[in-house]
């Protein structure tokens, strides 16, 4: 709406998980959309770093047959990009709104 490509008519998620899926001979795939989509606002140098970052781990994870969620791992020293088992994903997580990186990003977006 802004003059930006409208991903979401092209759906490259989808374009490369067929692709890819092939290539590593997976049943399944999910696509989701990062962070920047789903809330619309402009990334930062930390949200491109971190969705090239997930991107580039995913890939290899997939090549090596690895299964999970990418995404920085809360429960390893230095929180590493990789792929977080399914099963330690649980839905029902309480969000610590206080949380210094969270209020962080509310001052850096205007919310706070």
């Amino acid at each position: 709406s802004f003059g930006h490509v409208k991903l979401d008519s092209i759906n490259p998620g989808v374009y490369f998980s067929k692709r890819i899926a092939e290539m590593v001979g997976a049943e399944k795939t999910l696509v989701q959309k990062s962070g920047y989509f789903s809330r619309a606002a402009k990334s930062n140098e930390f949200d491109r770093t971190l969705i090239g970052e997930c991107a580039k781990v995913g890939v290899e994870s997939a090549i090596a047959g690895v299964s999970g969620c990418m995404g920085e791992d809360e429960e390893k020293e230095g929180f590493p990009v990789r792929a977080i088992e399914f099963e330690r994903i649980k839905g029902g997580k309480p969000f610590d709104v206080k949380q210094e990186w969270f209020q962080a990003m509310l001052k850096d977006i205007g919310q706070a």
